[in-house]
């Protein structure tokens, strides 16, 4: 007898192969677009040049977007913003030699911010690797080298077939606490050479959490729990991690003060009766958390900033939770435990008891009644005036980014970011030119959402040509220019020479771009800010003002 089903037609060998055959014309850039699609990717950053056409090529018969800078340090910028904001990792393309060099700032940034940017670059064609000088455009010794410093972990393909799974490993490994950028280098013949592996359509790249150990974790909450005066410093990690919310039953459990660090802006809340805030350039502060018999440090590794200059010594036991290794006890002694802080404040709370504690919030406001009356004697009023203004104008849930300069440097104590994840500066590595790229990077994650960029004049001279950029895509940027004629913060810091600038009419320059401009006043910033802020699109604002810092604790 015979059915149905043994008459069905089974494809020949050479149908199935016909089938299976990838398009003409596919190159080794489509192999890097169709994983990075089959990762999740949508939207990338960076710029061409002649190495990298191919892979230009890819992205442009692809549906990535495609966000070109005007410099690949902006594009590296915007990047790391793309990725604070998303949590994703994001593509950065780069070309050969001066291309990548060029970014090796933004990404130095990103890697003290735990930024996961994947930075794929071109190289010379294979014959012209090994060390050999064949005179090549663009030719390094040894490009990956440049980069093996600054970033998490650097990845190599030499051949098409190697392509998926090279950036699947780099992809995995920036998501991977703690998150970070990575480098992806591809010659340039192996990017333009046609194919014959299939379709890229299916990549495993499954960042590994990282869980505390049991044992640390229960002895943590145990010292915790008996405390007489436990205190917490949440760092960065916390917002990356997405912890505030247990940071704050952790708190509120053991009656905890809590204190933010530069890089932790947001990760508890401002106004809480726990609150330290974020003054940790004052010596009432330090002497506080010094007194602490139990100080529990999250996503932290109390660095130069997070320390008051090194000036911190605790005197009771040390917590630190962090998903880098190289910072357990790196600058104190303590309990490390090796984790992603999310999943460690979550074993904590699983066995810490609660404890009372009423004196707790008295002893915060007195510390910051402290701070406020130093405040009070010093003349600032005029940059803690400019501050509640922007305060005022922001939507709460806006991203702000705050280039390295004066107003920022009052900002990282004293402003209140609102939410977790909606501050972030260039504080990490310091270079200048941050803000305004970054905050155009925000942009493109948060389309709809108008983003703040706060510089003074010497680094809006690093980010002018990126006035472009937000143009053509049409941004809902405001960036505040604050005009004081030079690099004021190392005026602060008493250096005379290199720091007076010539500078250009910023209103006007903007005007140029085609970008809506006006100079506002410390009296007239909060009305200003919030109509720009409300207004789609880019916008600049200039503030003509030299301001000062509060005097320092340290010294």
């Amino acid at each position: 007898m015979t059915h149905d089903h043994d008459l069905v037609l089974r494809p020949t060998a050479a149908q199935t192969a016909a089938a299976l055959a990838p398009p003409p014309g596919r190159t080794g850039g489509d192999l890097v677009v169709e994983t990075l699609r089959s990762l999740g990717a949508n939207t990338v950053f960076g710029l061409p040049g002649q190495h990298a056409l191919a892979l230009f090529d890819a992205v442009g018969r692809s549906d990535l977007r495609l966000v070109g800078l005007r410099t690949e340090n902006n594009a590296g910028f915007a990047a790391d913003a793309y990725g604070r904001i998303t949590g994703e990792a994001v593509p950065l393309l780069l070309s050969t030699g001066p291309g990548a060099l060029m970014a090796l700032p933004a990404l130095a940034e990103a890697a003290a911010a735990s930024a996961p940017v994947l930075a794929i670059s071109s190289q010379v064609p294979v014959a012209g690797l090994g060390g050999g000088r064949r005179g090549h455009l663009h030719e390094l010794r040894d490009q990956s080298a440049s980069f093996r410093d600054v970033v998490k972990s650097v990845h190599e393909a030499r051949t098409p077939s190697q392509i998926p799974s090279v950036i699947a490993e780099a992809w995995e490994s920036a998501l991977t606490a703690p998150h970070g950028p990575v480098f992806v280098e591809i010659p340039e013949d192996v990017l333009r050479a046609e194919t014959l592996v299939p379709e890229v359509t299916g990549v495993d790249a499954t960042p590994h959490e990282l869980a505390p150990r049991p044992e640390l974790t229960a002895l943590a909450a145990h010292w915790l729990s008996r405390a007489s005066r436990p205190v917490i410093i949440a760092g960065g990690g916390v917002v990356r991690s997405d912890a505030s919310g247990k940071l704050k039953q952790l708190a509120e459990r053991l009656n905890a003060p809590v204190v933010t660090t530069f890089g932790g802006k947001g990760a508890f809340p401002w106004t809480h009766p726990l609150s330290l805030q974020s003054w940790l350039e004052d010596r009432r502060m330090t002497d506080f958390l010094e007194d602490a018999d139990v100080l529990l440090v999250v996503g932290s590794g109390l660095g130069e900033l997070s320390s008051n200059y090194h000036t911190f010594f605790p005197e009771g036991r040390v917590v630190q939770i962090d998903a880098d290794l190289g910072k357990l006890e790196a600058n104190h002694a303590g309990l490390g435990i090796h984790a992603d802080a999310r999943l460690a404040l979550q074993a904590v709370l699983e066995t810490v008891d609660e404890r009372e504690d009423p004196t707790a919030p008295e002893r915060v406001r007195l510390v910051l009644a402290d701070i406020a009356a130093r405040l009070d004697a010093q003349e600032v009023a005029l940059e803690r005036s400019l501050l509640t203004a922007v305060r005022a104008a922001l939507p709460a849930r806006s991203p702000s980014f705050w280039d390295m300069t004066i107003l920022s440097y009052w900002a990282w104590s004293a402003f209140d970011a609102k939410h977790p994840n909606t501050m972030h500066s260039a504080q990490g590595a310091g270079g200048l030119g941050y803000a305004f790229p970054a905050a155009l990077g925000a942009c493109v994650a948060e389309p709809g959402t108008p983003v703040l960029a706060v510089s003074g004049d010497g680094g809006a001279m690093y980010s002018i040509a990126d006035l472009a950029t937000a143009r053509q895509h049409d941004l809902d940027v405001t960036w505040l220019i604050v005009d004081d004629g030079g690099y004021g913060i190392l005026r602060e810091y008493g250096c005379a020479t290199g720091t007076d600038l010539a500078r250009p009419d910023f209103v006007a320059l903007a005007a140029s771009f085609g970008v809506p401009a006006a100079t506002t006043t410390p009296e007239s910033l909060r009305e200003d800010l919030a109509k720009s802020l409300a207004a789609p699109g880019p916008s600049v604002l200039v503030l003509p003002a030299t301001l000062k810092m509060f005097a320092p604790t340290h010294l």
